[in-house]
Parts: C-alpha cells; sequence; structure tokens
C-alpha cells in the first residue's frame, strides 16, 4: 500500500496570515492527488502545523513572528475540500514530526505546504528512519516560502535521495 502525507494544507498557509499565490494555486493539484489515492484505496494522512496562544514566546515564534494555525481557530484548519472521514490527522508542533516511526510504510509520497520548511523536514526525517523505503515529493502539490526556496529544498531532498516526481 502507498501512503500520501499531505503536510500542512491549512487555511493559515494557503491564504491566511502565510498565505501565498504559490500555495493557493496547488489546491487543485493536491485536492486530485488526494482523490487519486483514496481511488486506489491507498493510505491518506494529513498534517496539521498546530500552535498555541503562546506561539510569538516559542522559540519558533521568536523566529517566525506571525501568529498562525493556534488550534482551534480557522487558519489552523484543513483547506475545505481536502480531508476526508477515514484520513488519519497529526497534529505537530513542530517543523517534523517524529513519530513516524509507530507507522508501517511501504511507499510513501509527500505533498503539502511550505516545501523549504514542513515539507523537507518530514521528508528528511522520514529517509532517515526508512532508507530502505521510496520516498518521492511532487513538486507540482508543494510550494515554498519563495519559488526559490521551493526550488532549493527540492534540490536538498533530490541530494538526500528522495525523488522528485
Amino acid at each position: 500500500m502507498k501512503t500520501l502525507i499531505v503536510v500542512d494544507m491549512q487555511n493559515d498557509f494557503i491564504d491566511g496570515s502565510l498565505g501565498t499565490k504559490e500555495a493557493v494555486s496547488i489546491v487543485s493539484d493536491v485536492k486530485a492527488k488526494i482523490e487519486e489515492y483514496r481511488k486506489n484505496g491507498d493510505e491518506v494522512i494529513f498534517t496539521r502545523d498546530t500552535h498555541h496562544d503562546n506561539y510569538l514566546e516559542t522559540n519558533e515564534g521568536k523566529y517566525l513572528p506571525v501568529v498562525h494555525c493556534i488550534e482551534n481557530t480557522k487558519g489552523w484548519e484543513i483547506k475545505d475540500g481536502l480531508f476526508f472521514e477515514g484520513a488519519e490527522i497529526i497534529d505537530k508542533p513542530s517543523f517534523g514530526y517524529m513519530g513516524w516511526m509507530d507507522h508501517k510504510f511501504e511507499e510513501i509520497e509527500i505533498i503539502g505546504l511550505c516545501t523549504d520548511i514542513c515539507v523537507v523536514s518530514n521528508a528528511l526525517i522520514l529517509k532517515a528512519m526508512f532508507p530502505e523505503i521510496k520516498i518521492s515529493v511532487d513538486p507540482k502539490c508543494c510550494a515554498g516560502v519563495t519559488p526559490e526556496s521551493h526550488s532549493a529544498a527540492l534540490e536538498t531532498m533530490k541530494m538526500c535521495q528522495i525523488e522528485i516526481i
């Protein structure tokens, strides 16, 4: 079984406090990719960046002083039309999720936001945990903080034997 990991496709990263036109532009491709996995009976896991009211006091908040993805707010929610009943959601307080070892993977594809922060972090964590499993990233279903940092993150992942499709 293949697994699609949909990273942080949340309102704040798409058209909210940290949104970009590039993030808005990938939503339809992300939706199509999710539907493809559903149709094939494959696994879909969503990650959700999750912060609290004290965000600006955290280490991340000091480096990125833009309040975003505060739990139980509209910005924290996954973009309408993407999530479906039966999919798993993982709330993560940081860029990368460290609990992937609890999952059984055969093949992984990663999509979502932001290529240069959370996508690359999770891809590298997964590659380190599961070096013999095929891990790929679809760049047309990802967007970075800038187009340049998106490209740089794709190159970094490629150098670490993550397939860019």
